[in-house]
């Protein structure tokens, strides 16, 4: 049967694949589901909760899980030691996923009606319809679940906006925040949630995932040990890897970065490739594979103990990151952003 999709599209949609809100199986994490039905069951859930992990490992998945969970046990003492489960087929799954339910508000980055893309921030509009969400009175008198995903795409206004309806929660509320960095969220806004940190899947569950999404896959053991390593534990990175030609992108990125003299002409081909007007995905392919090199650059200098490399290269990583927010915003030119990128990070690293 093919797939029909019920959530609205997000600025990070895969065409075929289930978003979150719409995907009824949630795979490993099972210290956090514990921790989490147990804090609920007990009474003693923290109203604020922030979900911090490398992105696709199944963050956001997780929030709508606990989101059904809530409102399918109203009574915390009651309720099951494990997640519910959701059941396609129920209509509470159906209102969850389509974002029509009244109880649950999913904030992400809005469209842009100006491109009609989506805009590169979580915004402080966006922010603000949680004072209206929470302002009427729930359906049933039962919970109501605030997720932002991502927490850290909010600009400076959104966040200090979130902070005034983190700082005076109503009852029966509860904020889940999305982040695939926590250090990226005002200290205040973390200081007023409890911390829980995801890790990637290892290869069996990636492997689940994938399957269940109907994904795609190589056929021979070398071939998927090699996609699980490059993907690194993430649903989503090896989707990318293997549907938008991910690999080939980061294998040519690590071409142009071995060579001796800066290859003018490959970071032009690269351009071409991942820069053309119906490429968006592997544009973003391309800036988070660009972006996630020069941090484990950073990473392993640091473990190295060389303190002023490690330096070098944060900052490196982010000024490109502010680089990738412009280049998106102002519609800025794609192939001189990416064969800059390309020739800052080759000099960074012969420098």
């Amino acid at each position: 049967m093919s797939f029909v999709r019920l959530a609205p599209e997000q600025f990070d949609t895969i065409d075929g694949i289930a978003e979150p809100a719409e995907n009824p199986l949630l795979v490993g994490h099972e210290d956090a589901i514990a921790h989490v039905a147990a804090a609920y069951q007990s009474g003693k859930m923290h109203h604020a909760l922030l979900l911090s992990g490398p992105p696709g490992v199944g963050k956001a998945t997780f929030a709508f899980h606990l989101a059904q969970h809530l409102l399918a046990n109203p009574v915390p003492e009651l309720a099951p030691a494990t997640f519910s489960g959701r059941d396609p087929q129920s209509a509470l799954f159906r209102q969850i996923a389509q974002g029509s339910h009244p109880s649950v508000l999913h904030l992400t980055r809005p469209v842009n009606e100006r491109t009609k893309g989506f805009k590169s921030v979580v915004t402080v509009d966006e922010i603000r319809k949680i004072g209206r969400f929470l302002s009427m009175t729930s359906h049933d008198g039962g919970w109501r679940v605030v997720i932002v995903d991502p927490a850290d795409d909010m600009n400076t206004n959104a966040a200090n906006a979130l902070l005034k309806n983190l700082e005076e929660p109503p009852a029966r509320t509860l904020f889940v925040l999305i982040a695939h960095s926590a250090g990226g969220l005002l200290p205040t806004i973390r200081s007023r949630c409890q911390l829980i940190k995801f890790k990637p899947l290892n290869e069996a569950q990636l492997f689940q995932v994938l399957q269940s999404l109907g994904a795609p896959l190589p056929d021979d053991p070398q071939s998927r040990a090699a996609l699980a390593q490059r993907a690194g534990g993430s649903v989503r990175e090896a989707l990318l890897l293997t549907q938008y030609g991910g690999l080939d992108i980061a294998d040519a990125v690590v071409e142009v970065m071995q060579e001796r003299t800066y290859p003018v002409a490959k970071a032009w081909r690269i351009a071409e490739v991942v820069a053309g007007k119906d490429n968006s995905v592997q544009f973003a392919i391309f800036n988070q594979n660009a972006l996630d090199m020069i941090a484990s650059w950073a990473r392993n200098a640091a473990a190295q103990g060389q303190a002023g490399a490690a330096a070098f290269f944060a900052d490196l990583w982010r000024q490109a990151g502010q680089q990738v927010i412009e280049t998106e915003t102002y519609n800025l030119d794609k192939k001189q952003h990416v064969n800059g990128l390309l020739s800052r990070m080759w000099q960074a690293l012969h420098a």
